[in-house]
C-alpha cells in the first residue's frame, strides 16, 4: 500500500477518512480527516479504493480533502432506501459482495464514492443486512422482527435514561416540577440498584443514569428516593432486600378469620386434660402481644409440681395446610425496634393462639413433679385445656418473686435447675441485654435490661427444663425431631457460671455454632443430654414442626418421617438466617440512630483486643464493639478500662468511631 492512498476504517461505531502516510506490510501511518496521525493494521480497513492525494499539498489542505469526501460519501450513503433494498433481496439467503450490492444501489455509478456509501449505509443500519465491509448478507423477516425489537427496547431504555437523570437533577435543584410519566418505572429500578448493586438486573442502567446526573455514591440513589417519598429516611431496606413480607395474602387472612375461638365445649369429649383448676400465669415483657407459655406450680406434702404449659398450636395450624405453608415459608416472627412481623396472622398469633388471661385454650402441658430439695423425680407430657389468670411482665414478676410465694418458689427450683446444669458442665454467659423502642415521636429509646432478674432468669430456665424434657420424651420415644445440639467450646474461660462482663464477652466469641439434626446429642452450651426448641410454637416454625412430634406421640396427628425433618431443617436454614441478620441488623441501626444524638458525649469502654492498627473495644452503656485507633505513647491490654468520646455515627452507613478521651 503506498503513500497517497485512500483508505477508510472503523473506530469508534464510526467510519474514518484517512489518506495513507507510509505503508507497510503489517501497519499503516494514516493522518485522518479529524487531522490526527494514527497507526492501523492493514486487516482493520473497511474500503481502499482507486483514488489518491497529492501528498505535497499540505497537511491542512490533506485534511480538508478528506472531510470533503467523508460528507460526499454519507451524503450518498443518505441516498440509500435500505428497507426498500432489503425487501427486493431478503428472499435470497445468500451472501451479496461490494460491488454488487453498490451496483444494485447505483447502477449508472460504481466509483470509489459510492461503494463507500454503500458500506456506510449498511454499517450504520444493521436491521435488515448482515454486515462484513466486503460483503452483506439479507436478515430472514424473523431476524428483523427480533432486531426491531431490541432497537425498541433501546431506544426505550435511552429514554428512560434521560427521564432519570433529568429527575433526579430536578429533585436535586429544589423544583416542584411534575415527576417524568415513568417515575414509577424508575423507582422500581433504584430501589432494585440500591438493594442489590451489581445482582440488580437493573444495574447497568441505574450507573448510567448516576453518572449522567452526576451522583458519585448510591446513597446518593437512596437520598433521591426519600426525597420524591418512595422510602422513609429509615426504610427498613433488609426486609426489601431479602423480600419479606410485611402483610399476609387475602386467603390466608380468611382462612386464619375461619379458625374457631374455643368455648366450653369445644373439647367437651377430647383426650386432653382439664387444667382449668389450675392457677396459670404467664411472664413476658410488657409489649409482648403473643404469649406462648404459662406456668403452674403446686406444693404438695413432699414434692413441687410444676406445669409447663405452651399453646399447642398444631391444634389449629394442620401440617400443609395454607396457614402451615404460610408459616413455614416466613420460619419465625420478626422483632425490632420499629415494626413486629408475625409468622401467623396477628388474629391468630395475638388473639386464638395465644393463652391469653381468661380464655380457654388447647395446651400441651409438661407436668413436673420436683422434691422439695430441688431434684427431678419425674415428668408427664400430654394435651391439656388450661385458663391464664394471672398475666405479669417481668418487673411485676420480679417484685412477686420477693413476695409472692408461687414465683419465689419457682425462682428457686429455677435457680436449683440452673447449677445442676451448670454442674454438668453447661457455659452460662451472663450479659445484659440492650432493649431499644421508639416513642411516640418515633425517637429511639435504650433501655439497658438485666437478663438475669428473677422473671427473666426463671422463664428461661422453665423453658430450658420443658425443652429438655421433650427432647427426652421425643428420644425415648424414638420419634425424629428437631434436635439441637452444640460441640464443646474453642476455649473455655467461664469456670461455675461466674465472671466478668469482659470474660462472658469473650467466652461468647468462643462458642461453637448450634447443630440441628434429626435425632438427640449432646448440647454442650447447656449441659444437657439432648435438647429440642418447643416453647414458641407461635413465633418459630422449628418449634411448631417440634411440637407436632410430641402431639404424634400422644396420639394427636402423624408423626413426620426423619427424612422430611431433614427436609425442613435445610429448607428453613436460609430464611433463619435471613431472620437473624434482619433482627440484628435492625437493632444496631436504631441503636446507631441513638448515638448519632450523642457526638461528643462520653462513654466508658472495655479493650477487648488489639488489632493492626487499633483495639476492639466494647462500650459498655450499649453492649456494641467499635474500633479505638492507637494514640501515640498509649499501650492498653484486654480488660482495660478506658473513656472515649463518639467522634461520628452514621446508621444509615452501619459506621461508629470514636476516639480516646
Amino acid at each position: 500500500m503506498e503513500s497517497g492512498e485512500i483508505v477508510e476504517y472503523i473506530d469508534d461505531q464510526k467510519i474514518i477518512c484517512t489518506v495513507v502516510m507510509e505503508g507497510g506490510n503489517q501497519r499503516l501511518r494514516l493522518l485522518t480527516e479529524h487531522n490526527r496521525e494514527v497507526k492501523v493494521a492493514a486487516q482493520r480497513l473497511s474500503h481502499r479504493g482507486s483514488m489518491r492525494l497529492d501528498m505535497s499539498a499540505g497537511r491542512n489542505r490533506l485534511v480538508d480533502s478528506l472531510r470533503e469526501l467523508s460528507i460526499k460519501r454519507s451524503a450518498i450513503a443518505d441516498e440509500i432506501e435500505i428497507e426498500a433494498l432489503w425487501e427486493v433481496l431478503n428472499q435470497e439467503q445468500t451472501w451479496i459482495d461490494l460491488d454488487t450490492m453498490t451496483g444494485l444501489c447505483f447502477p449508472t455509478a460504481e466509483d470509489d464514492d459510492h461503494q463507500s456509501g454503500v458500506i456506510r449505509a449498511l454499517f450504520k443500519s444493521r436491521r435488515y443486512f448482515r454486515f462484513k465491509p466486503d460483503r452483506f448478507l439479507p436478515h430472514t423477516e424473523e431476524q428483523v422482527a427480533a432486531i426491531i425489537d431490541i432497537e425498541r427496547k433501546a431506544a426505550r431504555r435511552n429514554r428512560l435514561i434521560d427521564a432519570g437523570a433529568a429527575w433526579i437533577q430536578s429533585v436535586k435543584s429544589g423544583s416542584t416540577a411534575q415527576p417524568p410519566a415513568c417515575h414509577r418505572e424508575l423507582a422500581e429500578k433504584f430501589k432494585s440498584f440500591y438493594l442489590f448493586d451489581k445482582e440488580s438486573p437493573d444495574y447497568d442502567a441505574a450507573r448510567t443514569i448516576m453518572k449522567r446526573a452526576d451522583l458519585t455514591s448510591s446513597e446518593a440513589i437512596f437520598n433521591h428516593l426519600v426525597a420524591v417519598g418512595v422510602w422513609t429516611p429509615d426504610e427498613n431496606v433488609d426486609l426489601l432486600r431479602y423480600k419479606i413480607p410485611t402483610d399476609f395474602s387475602q386467603p390466608v387472612l380468611e382462612w386464619a378469620q375461619s379458625v374457631p375461638a374455643a368455648t366450653a365445649g369445644t373439647f367437651k369429649d377430647s383426650s386432653r386434660v382439664d387444667l382449668t383448676h389450675l392457677t396459670t400465669i404467664t411472664i413476658d415483657g410488657q409489649s409482648t402481644l403473643d404469649f406462648d407459655d404459662a406456668l403452674s406450680i403446686e406444693t404438695r406434702d413432699d414434692h413441687f409440681l410444676v406445669g409447663i404449659h405452651i399453646s399447642d398450636v398444631a391444634e389449629h395450624i394442620k401440617k400443609g395446610d395454607l396457614l402451615d405453608r404460610e408459616a413455614r415459608s416466613r420460619g419465625s416472627s420478626i422483632y425490632m425496634p420499629d415494626n413486629r412481623i408475625s409468622m401467623a396472622p396477628p388474629l391468630l398469633a395475638e388473639n386464638r393462639l395465644s393463652l391469653k388471661k381468661d380464655h380457654l385454650r388447647p395446651a400441651i402441658s409438661t407436668m413436673v413433679k420436683i422434691s422439695l430439695t430441688g431434684d427431678i423425680l419425674s415428668y408427664d407430657i400430654f394435651p391439656s385445656i388450661i385458663r391464664v389468670d394471672h398475666q405479669l411482665s417481668y418487673f411485676e414478676a420480679n417484685v412477686s418473686a420477693e413476695e409472692g410465694e408461687a414465683i419465689g418458689t419457682l425462682y428457686n427450683i429455677a435457680t436449683r435447675f440452673r447449677e445442676k446444669r451448670l454442674g454438668q458442665g453447661a457455659i452460662q454467659i451472663t450479659l445484659p441485654e440492650i432493649n431499644i423502642w421508639l416513642d411516640e415521636s418515633g425517637i429511639p429509646v435504650v433501655n439497658r435490661v438485666n437478663r438475669e432478674s428473677p422473671g427473666r432468669m426463671l422463664i428461661a430456665e422453665m423453658m430450658i427444663l420443658s425443652n429438655w424434657l421433650s427432647a427426652r420424651f421425643l428420644a425415648e420415644n424414638n420419634t425424629p425431631a428437631i434436635f439441637r445440639s452444640q460441640p464443646k467450646p474453642k476455649d473455655r474461660i467461664l469456670k461455675n457460671g461466674t465472671g466478668s462482663l469482659f470474660q462472658n464477652w469473650m467466652q461468647r466469641k468462643l462458642l461453637n455454632r448450634f447443630v440441628l439434626r434429626s435425632g438427640p446429642d449432646h448440647h454442650c452450651g447447656l449441659g444437657l443430654d439432648a435438647y429440642v426448641t418447643a416453647t414458641s410454637p407461635i413465633r418459630k416454625y422449628f418449634d411448631l414442626v417440634t411440637q407436632r412430634q410430641l402431639r404424634a406421640v400422644l396420639g394427636l396427628e402423624t408423626a413426620y418421617t426423619e427424612k422430611e425433618i431433614e427436609d425442613i431443617i435445610g429448607q428453613l436454614a436460609q430464611p433463619m438466617a435471613d431472620v437473624g441478620r434482619i433482627q440484628f441488623r435492625r437493632n444496631r441501626y436504631w441503636l446507631l440512630k441513638h448515638l448519632e444524638g450523642r457526638i461528643g458525649g462520653k462513654e466508658e469502654a472495655i479493650v477487648l483486643q488489639r488489632r493492626r492498627n487499633a483495639y476492639s473495644i466494647l462500650l459498655k452503656a450499649y453492649m456494641i464493639e467499635c474500633p479505638l485507633p492507637q494514640s501515640s505513647g498509649i499501650h492498653l491490654k484486654p480488660e482495660d478500662l478506658v473513656q472515649v468520646t463518639i467522634q461520628h455515627v452514621n446508621a444509615r452507613n452501619n459506621t461508629l468511631s470514636v476516639f480516646m478521651g
